[in-house]
């Protein structure tokens, strides 16, 4: 990133549940035009940190920037307006509703009102909806399909073409390919690759380091709620997975308190 400002800028994020500390003042950064990968074990904190990011949760303590303004976010709403979405594990779509509609669902294009009554603009959302379809080239058969009928990639890539749908700067990825064919992971894969083409960074939270190999540019390691690691992506995929293994496991540790030397007798 050099001396760039970065895009988005977490410094000593703080959050505890109860007795449970899930965050011990975890910095990360991610600059513009980025795909950053962050991996740790369960209850490392990765999850938890994304949540604060985008507003489900509210840290305890710490300082969040984008491009380099000091900003506040208690709310979705909040991280929505700054240009940040996360999708979700389960992709969090209405199966009993069209693509058009999914994309649409929570900011529905409204032709006019009659006192509480609200009439959609169906066609106005279905030209839209085929119009970033193609833009990301995510292959289905129509925008008015439901989304039960869609196969699990394709509900995936829909989920992430809602989040791009509204100028979002940032999207966070919660394990975008777990559960998907050989096939619909690469889809997916070239999906993230094309957002970062078109000036959108991405953080993907992901188990499947392969996965953050092939398209990520750095990778952060969360252990135990600290941040152990923040490194480039480089080296084979061996290498990669043995030093990041290494972290995940605590045998290595960047960012490690220096041991307080012994005191003389």
């Amino acid at each position: 990133m050099g001396d760039e400002v970065p895009l988005v800028e977490m410094r000593g994020i703080r959050k505890s549940f109860g007795a449970v500390q899930a965050l011990r003042g975890v910095d990360l950064t991610l600059g513009h035009n980025e795909v950053l990968g962050l991996v740790g074990d369960n209850a490392a904190g990765k999850s938890t940190l994304m949540k604060i990011l985008s507003g489900a949760y509210t840290a305890d303590e710490g300082e969040i920037y984008i491009e380099g303004k000091r900003v506040y976010i208690t709310k979705p709403e909040d991280s929505r307006r700054l240009g940040i979405e996360m999708v979700y594990q389960d992709f969090a779509l209405a199966s009993n509703l069209d693509v058009a509609a999914n994309i649409f669902l929570g900011r529905e294009i409204v032709r006019f009102k009659i006192g509480p009554l609200r009439v959609m603009n169906q066609r106005r959302m279905a030209q839209e909806a085929e119009r970033l379809m193609k833009r990301l080239h995510i292959d289905i058969e129509s925008v008015r399909q439901k989304t039960e009928t869609l196969s699990g990639g394709q509900r995936q890539a829909v989920a992430i073409g809602r989040a791009t749908a509204f100028n979002a700067k940032v999207i966070i990825m919660d394990e975008p390919t777990a559960a998907l064919s050989v096939g619909a992971i690469g889809q997916v894969l070239e999906l993230i690759e094309r957002l970062k083409r078109e000036g959108t960074s991405v953080i993907i939270i992901s188990h499947r380091l392969e996965d953050i190999y092939k398209v990520g540019d750095r990778v952060i390691v969360l252990r135990h709620g600290r941040k152990v690691a923040d490194i480039p992506v480089e080296g084979d995929i061996h290498e990669f997975r043995e030093r990041v293994v290494a972290y995940m496991v605590g045998a290595r540790d960047d960012f490690a308190e220096p041991m307080a030397a012994p005191v003389a007798p």
